[in-house]
């Protein structure tokens, strides 16, 4: 036989499996089609979009049925082709966009290197379609869907650390608090290179999470690159199971309370009201100032981030949505009652702070409710759907852009601090013996005052939060002049 008898064997034999293929795609997307033009009938409200919608989720569902009797709709798939259920022009299917699909796939099935099933392929696509939108958008298999529902509840095993794709690499967005990951000193910023010495994929980041988690008590090897450094730090990480606290609170000093929220979970706008009500209950149920901690917070629940703003606004808007659907678009507003009576607030954020930690943070900045200190946050200002295909099935698909109430994005720009103060630890410098008048022999002494010196000598010990965070310490600061000039201003 020769050469050429064999190649064109092998062209007769692409050529029927790629018409089987043809077949069997063009009656996929019939039974899509068909089952989107659905909608269409039960609402007159935004068609186009509910044709979108319809489509999306259908197409999963109407894969399957076909997948196993490639070659019996055909006649289907012309007739569904050659009259669209919608007439106009821009909702048809680009056929010849279709065909290299079919080609592609087929090249796929008969010249990969190893067997691949066709329901692979189409899951790989539709996972491919969605994650080539956004950094956000995803297809949620069975586990995904678990893992995404463990993020709003608060309990998963892993390492604790929210990442993304960012720039082709991926990123540490934040550590979250008190987890290995974060008592071992990952960074936000830091980039994952390797995970147990395997690479990390970076088309696709659900791969570098499932690698992540695991039973707690097994261990993980993560290999990051910090900016500042030109060698890997390599870490070596036992699984935990990661309850994340939400919200903690503390005293810094009398009258000043400091509140952190980790992640905002359903659970966080009432966890935030009553670590408020505990700070005033320990000063005479009033506060003279507040540290409000969003640094390293990924986001979480959007109504969460509504509520926690309500908590301290007694009016206005929060935050408002906009986007192609009906239901995208929605404006929150705020409550009459502010349950922190007007103290002032400062709000820490940094580049670890992201989505429903900016929705907060932007609120009562627009409202000037607070100042805003620390460094610009990550700048994530889109709004994630979980749209259900089955049981087991989803997509998570960006709906819309949410705005701050004076009706700024913050999408790929961020929070922008009234005050900006970078991290850094502030060491003291040696003690030294110190003179003042009243150490002098012989001093004269103030009648009035008589050793009132002494006693001012003798100042409050900072807590151990003041010491080792700069930025809550001069949050606490600047709360402290707040205060110290508002007495003086109404005497």
């Amino acid at each position: 036989m020769s050469t050429g008898d064999i190649m064109a064997g092998h062209l007769a034999g692409a050529a029927g499996v790629f018409m089987n293929s043809y077949r069997f795609c063009l009656a996929a997307l019939a039974i899509t089609c068909s089952l989107a033009a659905a909608p269409l009938t039960a609402s007159s409200e935004a068609p186009q979009d509910a044709a979108d919608d319809g489509r999306d989720a259908a197409l999963p569902s109407g894969v399957e049925p076909a997948a196993s009797t490639p070659d019996e709709p055909s006649g289907l798939a012309s007739t569904t082709l050659d009259t669209p259920p919608l007439a106009a022009p821009s909702t048809m299917l680009p056929l010849e966009d279709l065909r290299a699909f079919v080609e592609v796939m087929d090249r796929i099935r008969s010249a990969y290197v190893e067997d691949v099933d066709d329901r692979t392929l189409f899951e790989n696509a539709i996972r491919g379609m969605l994650e080539s939108l956004d950094p956000h958008s995803a297809y949620l298999a069975e586990t995904d869907y678990d893992n995404l529902q463990e993020a709003t509840t608060g309990s998963f095993g892993g390492v604790g650390l929210e990442v993304s794709i960012v720039d082709g690499v991926v990123r540490v967005v934040t550590p979250l608090d008190d987890t290995p990951a974060e008592r071992a000193g990952v960074l936000a910023g830091d980039v994952i290179v390797a995970i147990d010495g395997v690479p990390v994929e970076l088309d696709s980041l659900m791969p570098t999470v499932d690698a992540m988690r695991g039973e707690p008590g097994t261990g993980v090897a993560l290999s990051v690159r910090r900016e500042d450094l030109e060698e890997p730090i390599d870490f070596e990480l036992v699984r935990a199971i990661i309850e994340v606290a939400s919200v903690e609170e503390a005293m810094l000093e009398p009258g000043f309370g400091y509140i952190r929220i980790a992640q905002f979970q359903d659970r966080t706008g009432r966890d935030v009201e009553k670590a408020l009500r505990r700070l005033q209950a320990q000063h005479d149920s009033r506060l003279d100032g507040l540290v409000l901690d969003l640094r390293n917070n990924p986001g979480g629940v959007l109504q969460a981030s509504v509520h926690v703003a309500d908590t301290f606004l007694s009016s206005g808007r929060i935050v408002y949505t906009e986007g192609r659907l009906a239901g995208a678009e929605t404006a929150y507003n705020a409550t009459e009652h502010d349950l922190a009576d007007g103290a002032p607030i400062v709000v820490l954020v940094n580049e670890g702070s992201a989505s429903a930690a900016e929705i907060v943070a932007g609120a009562l900045q627009d409202h000037r409710r607070a100042v805003i200190m620390g460094t610009p946050s990550f700048g994530k200002g889109s709004v994630q759907t979980v749209l259900p295909l089955s049981q087991d099935r989803a997509i998570k698909l960006t709906t819309a852009l949410y705005f701050t109430p004076s009706g700024r994005s913050i999408q790929a720009q961020g929070i922008v601090p009234d005050i900006t103060v970078e991290r850094a630890r502030i060491n003291a410098a040696p003690g030294r013996t110190r003179y003042r008048e009243a150490d002098l022999p012989g001093h004269l002494d103030t009648p009035d005052l008589a050793g009132a010196g002494k006693e001012d000598a003798d100042e409050e010990a900072p807590t151990a939060l003041q010491s080792d965070d700069y930025q809550v310490a001069e949050a606490l600061n600047l709360l402290k002049g707040l205060r110290l000039l508002s007495l003086r201003t109404n005497d």
